[in-house]
């Protein structure tokens, strides 16, 4: 309990920190979002109506600690401020509408990638110099240090345009309304399997090597001896106790792109014309919408502290050394 109110104190300072920079990085920058919005659009406005909008997006004459405090509260508020390119939604708005296709493209590639890798490492380590331990992994590192654009494109011309099996672009079928139906969800699943795959295809290898590695010196431990002495069947010390130890290694890579899952697979959804996070934020940035730029940020900041506590958390579930540190 004590290893875990440490963390939890170490993320809250983290957070506070991320908080203050997302609140001074586009201040220290030269202009200001008002003035980038009328330039594109070139409105002319009373000098009242321009000072209501600088009001509105927090960037009225009030001292920087006055407009610091009420930046703090109205974070804590779900208070995001206004996005300059999708004027006048609210920032959370835009964020909320996104974030669930980032969560299901990136969360589904994820859970495969690491479960399969993770898999097939423990496997290639335990029959070391087999087939599975020696073909595996030079392929699978071999497919993943393609260009992730490259193989995004061939897995659309061969199945998307060659054999026409999958849909080439967006989330679910133009015309087709969201609901709870077998035939939405079934869209929605047909249009997540190409950028899925290319995501699993791209990480698998990275997963499954590190696994094996860790597996190797893994089994090489007195404890393990000591099982195969005892005349334990081989499953039960490959899962129980080979496994377990060498997955920690595992446990804290999945909690940092269990993270960054929220900030997207940029190229991912820009290939296929996916909606998420990842493309709301190029755009954003290309936009100049300094509003949403942060917010995106700081959800994605929160996002990846969260995620690594909850690794801590497991930590002191695989690891009782951990709970006495």
């Amino acid at each position: 309990m004590v290893f875990l109110l440490r963390r939890l104190g170490f993320y809250v300072i983290a957070f506070w920190a991320c908080i203050t920079l997302n609140f001074f990085l586009p201040r220290m920058m030269p202009g200001d979002p008002v003035s980038r919005m009328f330039s594109q659009v070139q409105a002319q406005m009373r000098p009242d109506q321009v000072d209501a909008l600088r009001r509105l997006f927090g960037l009225d004459d009030r001292p920087l600690w006055e407009q610091y405090l009420a930046y703090i509260g109205n974070i804590f508020r779900g208070d995001m401020g206004i996005s300059l390119s999708r004027f006048p939604t609210p920032v959370s708005e835009v964020i909320a509408s996104q974030i669930g296709w980032t969560l299901l493209l990136g969360g589904t590639a994820l859970v495969i990638a690491v479960i399969l890798g993770n898999f097939l490492g423990i496997l290639a380590a335990w029959r070391r110099g087999k087939f599975l331990d020696s073909v595996f992994p030079p392929l699978l590192i071999f497919v993943g240090s393609f260009p992730y654009f490259w193989l995004a494109m061939a897995a659309l011309y061969l199945f998307g345009i060659t054999l026409g099996w999958l849909p080439l672009s967006h989330a679910f079928s133009t015309g087709l309304s969201p609901s709870f139906s077998f035939d939405y969800i079934g869209d929605v699943a047909t249009h997540l399997v190409l950028p899925a795959l290319t995501i699993v295809l791209v990480s698998i290898g990275g997963w499954m090597l590190g696994m094996r590695n860790t597996m190797i010196a893994t089994t090489a431990e007195d404890y393990i001896t000591m099982a195969r002495a005892k005349g334990l069947r081989p499953a039960r010390i490959m899962f129980q106790y080979a496994a377990r130890n060498a997955m920690l290694p595992s446990v804290t890579s999945f909690g940092m792109s269990l993270g960054f899952v929220v900030g997207g697979a940029l190229l991912t959804e820009t290939v296929f014309a996916y909606p998420g996070i990842g493309y709301q934020l190029l755009t954003s940035v290309q936009a100049l919408d300094y509003p949403l730029t942060q917010g995106i940020f700081l959800t994605i900041t929160a996002a990846v502290l969260a995620a690594n506590f909850l690794v801590d958390i497991i930590y002191v579930r695989l690891d009782p050394r951990v709970r006495v540190s």
